[in-house]
């Protein structure tokens, strides 16, 4: 490989430490650990997955392998919690989502465990294709009173990540602040972030996808026809899958998914929708998605430009709205 090949191979990934996963690594996992697949074509998958290496087995199978593997430990418990996420998942809502049928061992140059999901057909959402689309949007508002309407069973948000207290992520926002320096109106955002990060949380937690990014929803003739990703299913702040309205939709498809969501939902031992804030509740969805999209921007800048251009795409949709104003 020449110096230029391999320059380009390394600013093509995504993370530290992101593993060269391709076709036939997977084709030799698959045949020693699953032989009764071991005559299907393996190929890789369309998508823009920042977490997964994605392939195609056949016409009905997926496998998944983790991009960057620290503890194959730490992995393999991680890959059974989100397999039993996705099953609880399968059982709050109607719209398909994959299942776990497999899960694989170390192998062929790969260090970690991996799994063999179902496969579901569809198209991968996109920030503009259905952005106008009020039918789309009651498909998702759907989708998230589903999922609001799951038990949570006593439980209550569990990590570091979003859905917990938007201040916890004040020094991530530091970080990206500092490298989005020429690429955005940094100046403006700071000013946005310092109104989030105080709006108060006054909600129970709800069972929430966690991750309503355009990649994890798939589309069949201009419906909602599949979600990816479930394996973070767990209870979160109710406004964390409002993030959707703003990576998804533009007016008045935001405002029909907006007032879809006030019509009768009921929170696990919480009250109807109209007896709780819905404004602040919007508004702490939008902070969920700024907070989200300042770190896609400039951190797949050269490695992942859509999931880059979808950062910047839900920030000018925030800031051109009037949910500041809260």
């Amino acid at each position: 490989m020449t110096d230029a090949a391999r320059d380009a191979v390394v600013s093509s990934r995504m993370h530290d430490g992101q593993l060269d996963i391709d076709a036939s690594i997977v084709a030799a996992l698959v045949a020693e650990q699953f032989p009764r697949w071991a005559a299907l074509p393996v190929r890789p998958a369309p998508g823009s997955g920042t977490v997964n290496a994605l392939f195609r087995i056949g016409d009905d199978l997926v496998a998944r392998l983790p991009l960057v593997v620290e503890d194959p430990d730490a992995a393999l418990a991680a890959l059974h919690r989100e397999a039993d996420s996705a099953h609880e998942f399968a059982l709050a809502t109607r719209v398909p989502a994959p299942t776990v049928i497999a899960i694989g061992e170390p192998g062929h140059g790969y260090p970690g465990p991996w799994c063999i999901t179902t496969w579901i057909d569809g198209e991968l959402g996109t920030p503009d294709a259905l952005a106008h689309s009020t039918e789309f949007a009651r498909d998702i508002a759907a989708l998230i009173r589903d999922l609001r309407a799951a038990p949570v069973n006593g439980r209550s948000f569990r990590g570091a990540g979003r859905g917990g207290d938007l201040r916890a992520h004040d020094e991530w926002m530091a970080t990206c602040f500092d490298n989005s320096e020429g690429l955005l109106d940094v100046g403006a955002l700071r000013e946005a972030w310092a109104t989030f990060r105080r709006l108060p949380r006054r909600s129970p937690d709800v069972m929430s996808h966690t991750d309503l990014i355009p990649a994890n929803l798939l589309v069949r003739d201009g419906r909602l026809a599949g979600v990816l990703d479930v394996g973070g299913f767990q209870p979160a702040d109710p406004a964390l899958d409002l993030v959707a309205a703003w990576h998804l939709l533009e007016e008045p498809a935001r405002s029909e998914l907006r007032a879809a969501l006030r019509s009768g939902i009921r929170f696990e031992g919480g009250d109807e929708a109209g007896e709780y804030d819905e404004a602040l509740e919007w508004a702490r969805g939008a902070a969920w998605a700024f907070e989200q999209a300042m770190g896609l921007v400039w951190y797949y800048r050269g490695s992942n430009p859509a999931m880059s251009e979808l950062g910047a795409s839900t920030l000018r949709r925030i800031m051109a709205s009037d949910v500041l104003s809260f």
